[in-house]
């Protein structure tokens, strides 16, 4: 009860000014400090706040770190006097001030054991984590556990779970705390850079990063003002590059580079050729020996700091390569930023007590710098596993992962798990191979040969998430726990497989655009001496690369890489057009009829199509003759209103959506399949998460063109599984409109597109599967 009534008398003592100073850095302010000229007390402070900190730390590393605390104070006080009246203040900071005296009301009572001054530490350093997590996203705390392995728990104290915490590897991990290791190479490299103009001139990183914008070409870039060019490459085909700003050339392929011509940090240097390898061809050239083809040309444009759209990513065929390239590209500048930090830090140490320079903005006003958006854990482990493979330099210098036990738990997947003889095509096993569930987020700190999983946000260099993970942290506007401010300073976004977020939910990733590169609310301890100045303009979106990877080209991912991409280094699209679409690869002989639509424009399409469906179409398809009719419909909102429609007319139909229950499935299948519907509209949703063989279809009408092109030859296959002699009287129906461009060349290809875009009228065509 003593040291409870101490710690109350102690906060009531103070000013409300003066608590909120102890409640944010867990000491007295200096000017108010009773035991004048005794700086080592506030040492023991700023000790005590990373207790198990290395006992190698020197004395300078100590000095830096109490220097960095003057500068965040500095930074966050007012520049109102100290004499200034206290009926000024905020009642925010009232509440604080109460909230602190009830904190250390309630943490004064510990065990009897404990010294009067060890109470003071620990109150301290109790206090600092209790801000440090309220830093950090409020949602980020679900399913993780302290360092103990003990799972969280809600404190009754504060009625919240707790975030996840890594004291032990706080200081380690911190850039502001830690110099570049003079053991390793990295030092040496870093003198040698800065004794070279030209290498800090020619490396792409610095040349981005250094650029200071004028007012004039913000504005430019602002105003979506752009010029485009084409070009050709041998890998890649056809790109289109479009820049705001004059300066900006066209990019030429580069035929052979090596690793060293890329200013790639030393470690990638060494380890990318071994962790490449199982990629390359003995048909390689020995000159370009660490990068297929398809990876030589996409890294020499993710190296420029340009966008890059690439709509021609493929499960199968190159995706991993794909991932291995934008991996190395990503890792390649968190190396380079932080050590561009560690760096300053040993300068900034070294320099003499009140100097005053600018050459060390070297940070953002948050710490993450990469954010990579996958859809499924598996994806998410994969990247992991090439960050841990790339940072490993050989057997004997292993790097050391914190929390990957606990990673590969949550991120693995079970063998056993899998449900024994499914058929089901190459392309989902390999999209829905391991790990798909896509409610995930993980941040990820690396430096020098550490790296720590499970990092808080703020404290983290990359995160790994999926939209949904993303949205569920960001929240919606009036939620009171929702936090976006750690997406403030991205200076690379990286979104692959953007064409599965069409089926999960696209409206994820716009909330995510929208959110990100803003100003932040709160300054989050950051020093803003070290805050480079346009993150402080509020032009980090124009610094921001974004990296786009797709299957396929839809309006909608197009539409994010036209409208929310503002990089002043300018785009690159690849733009290839299908010669043969997939109607070439239909095996069964049937007619297809393609009739247009004709739409006023964008925003009337959906009225239009369905009344156009249900005035000629379906009268069509009303007679008993035309039963096992199929009907494929991509968006649930028009097989929503198709059901409801059928339910009004009273037709004789069933319906499968992804949302039905594998009961109702098997029913509606079978009653499709003996003729007891005549009916069955089926999403597109549907068919890519189960893929099932749907039985018994002998007209097949798609209400769109399909978003994924194969499906079209697919569902057209179907035809073929029951073999009842009628091939005769099979039919398909196809609903377009000019708005349809892009899908009707996937499907029919380029040449046959244009022939029926030209044409005002409803056009009829009649091909079949062997003439293509």
């Amino acid at each position: 009860m003593g040291k409870r009534r101490g710690g109350r008398e102690l906060a009531r003592g103070l000013s409300k000014r003066q608590r909120k100073h102890l409640r944010q850095f867990g000491e007295q302010h200096p000017v108010c400090d009773r035991v004048s000229g005794n700086p080592e007390a506030t040492q023991i402070c700023e000790l005590s706040d990373n207790s198990d900190k290395s006992s190698a730390e020197s004395d300078s590393e100590a000095e830096v770190e109490q220097v960095s605390v003057y500068h965040k104070l500095l930074a966050t006080l007012k520049a109102s006097p100290e004499s200034e009246s206290e009926e000024e203040e905020d009642e925010s900071e009232s509440e604080e001030a109460e909230e602190s005296e009830a904190e250390l009301d309630s943490e004064g009572s510990q065990e009897p054991e404990e010294t009067v001054g060890g109470e003071d530490e620990q109150n301290d350093v109790s206090e600092q984590e209790e801000e440090a997590a309220a830093e950090d996203p409020p949602e980020q705390a679900l399913g993780q556990e302290q360092p103990n392995g003990a799972e969280t728990s809600c404190d009754p104290n504060h009625g919240a779970t707790e975030e996840f915490t890594d004291v032990k590897h706080e200081a380690e991990f911190s850039l502001e705390t830690n110099f570049m290791e003079e053991e390793s190479g990295d030092c040496d490299v870093d003198k040698r850079e800065s004794n070279s103009s030209q290498a800090f001139s020619e490396d792409p990183f610095k040349q981005h990063m250094d650029k200071e914008l004028e007012e004039k070409e913000v504005e430019k870039i602002s105003t979506r003002s752009k010029t485009s060019s084409q070009s050709k490459w041998p890998r890649l085909g056809q790109l289109t590059f479009s820049s705001s700003l004059e300066k900006q050339t066209t990019l030429k392929p580069v035929k052979e580079f090596s690793v060293k011509q890329l200013y790639l940090h030393k470690t990638l240097e060494s380890t990318w050729p071994k962790v490449n390898k199982c990629f390359l061809s003995s048909a390689n050239k020995p000159s370009d020996s660490s990068f297929t083809p398809l990876q030589r040309e996409l890294f020499c444009i993710m190296n420029t700091y340009r966008d890059l759209f690439y709509p021609e990513r493929n499960a199968l065929t190159n995706g991993e390569e794909i991932r291995h390239a934008y991996c190395l590209h990503a890792l390649n500048h968190i190396l380079k930023a932080n050590a561009q930090v560690l760096s300053n830090n040993a300068r900034k140490r070294d320099q003499k007590p009140g100097t005053d320079s600018d050459d060390y903005r070297d940070q953002g006003l948050t710490r993450p710098k990469v954010l990579m958006i996958v859809p499924f854990r598996e994806c998410a482990l994969q990247i992991v596993h090439i960050f841990i493979s790339l940072l490993e330099v050989n057997e004997k210098r292993k790097i050391d992962v914190s929390n990957k036990k606990r990673f590969k738990g949550e991120f693995g997947s079970d063998p056993d798990e899998k449900p024994p003889n499914l058929k089901r095509p190459e392309d989902y096993e390999a999209v829905f191979a391991g790990n798909i569930d896509d409610h995930f987020r993980i941040g990820v700190a690396i430096l020098q040969k550490s790296m720590r999983l499970y990092a808080p946000f703020y404290s983290s260099d990359i995160i790994i998430a999926s939209p949904l993970g993303m949205r569920t942290v960001i929240g919606a506007e009036g939620e009171k726990k929702r936090d976006f401010d750690f997406l403030s300073s991205i200076e690379m976004l990286i979104i692959d497989q953007a064409d599965i977020y069409l089926m999960q939910n696209w409206e994820h990733v716009l909330h995510l655009m929208k959110h990100i590169n803003l100003l932040p609310l709160d300054s989050h301890g950051v020093d803003f001496s070290r805050v480079r100045m346009p993150n402080l303009n509020n032009w980090s979106k124009y610094y921001r690369q974004t990296l786009l990877f797709s299957a396929l080209q839809d309006p909608q991912i197009n539409a994010i890489f036209n409208k929310h991409c503002f990089n002043y280094m300018g785009q690159v699209a690849v733009r290839n057009m299908p010669l043969s679409g997939s109607i070439s690869h239909v095996v069964v002989q049937l007619p297809h009829v393609f009739r247009r639509i004709e739409a006023e424009n964008l925003t009337s399409v959906i009225d239009t199509r369905f009344q156009f469906f249900v005035d000629k179409v379906l009268p069509e398809y009303r007679d008993a003759i035309m039963s096992h009719t199929l009907i494929y419909v991509p968006s649930y909102f028009d097989y929503v209103r198709l059901r409801n429609y059928f339910k009004k007319e009273e037709l004789n139909f069933t319906h499968i959506c992804e949302y039905t229950k594998k009961a109702s499935i098997c029913r509606a299948r079978r009653a499709f399949l003996k003729g007891e519907k005549q009916f069955l509209v089926l999403t597109e949703r549907f068919h890519f998460y189960k893929r099932y063989t749907i039985k018994g279809i002998r007209n097949l009408i798609f209400y769109e063109l399909p978003t994924y092109s194969h499906f079209y030859s697919e569902i057209c296959n179907m035809m073929k599984a029951t073999d009842s002699g009628v091939d005769a009287t099979w039919t398909c129906t196809v609903l377009y409109t000019k708005y349809d461009a892009q899908k009707l060349a996937a499907v029919v290809g380029i040449d046959r597109t244009a022939q029926m875009l030209q044409s005002k009228k409803s056009v009829h065509l009649f091909v079949t599967g062997e003439n293509e």
